[in-house]
């Protein structure tokens, strides 16, 4: 319901996260900071695990990033993907950006990249008969599981 009832905050989500005190990275499902991305878990997630990495730059599409936005975009995507296999251990990733609302970008004007750990299994009848995606863990459990990852890796 804090979904699909609440009121959306101003301004753009990255940037807002970027902006805040390091301190309320767990409040705000923040995993990693780097100087040329930020990487933060789903608070809506498709699956358990399900992280976005967004650059520093505002800018609404991959063409739009430089050659070392491009780059640092890609490292924090390999990290995520390296804390995920470690921490999770997925059978598998879905990992993309939608760009565009029409093509499903909750957040148009900023540019990230979706990593979704997939294991075998993880789809079920729930969402066919009930309308209900049972996500396994609670986020602030995998968030502590995620953020020693991400420690350990930095």
């Amino acid at each position: 319901m804090e979904y699909v009832g609440g009121e959306p905050p101003a301004g753009c989500l990255f940037c807002r996260l970027r902006e805040q005190a390091p301190d309320e990275d767990r409040a705000g499902l923040v995993l990693a900071r780097e100087p040329g991305s930020l990487t933060v878990m789903n608070r809506f997630p498709y699956n358990s695990g399900h992280l976005m990495v967004a650059p520093a730059a505002h800018v609404a599409s991959l063409e739009d990033l430089d050659d070392e936005a491009s780059a640092d975009l890609l490292r924090g995507v390999r990290q995520a993907l390296k804390a995920l296999r470690t921490t999770l251990s997925p059978e598998g990733f879905n990992v993309g950006a939608n760009l565009g609302r029409v093509a499903g970008a909750g957040i148009p004007d900023h540019i990230h990249v979706h990593i979704v750990p997939r294991w075998s299994g993880d789809t079920n009848f729930m969402p066919v008969l009930a309308e209900t995606k049972v996500v396994n863990e609670h986020l602030e459990r995998t968030w502590e599981k995620l953020s020693s990852a991400f420690s350990a890796s930095g």
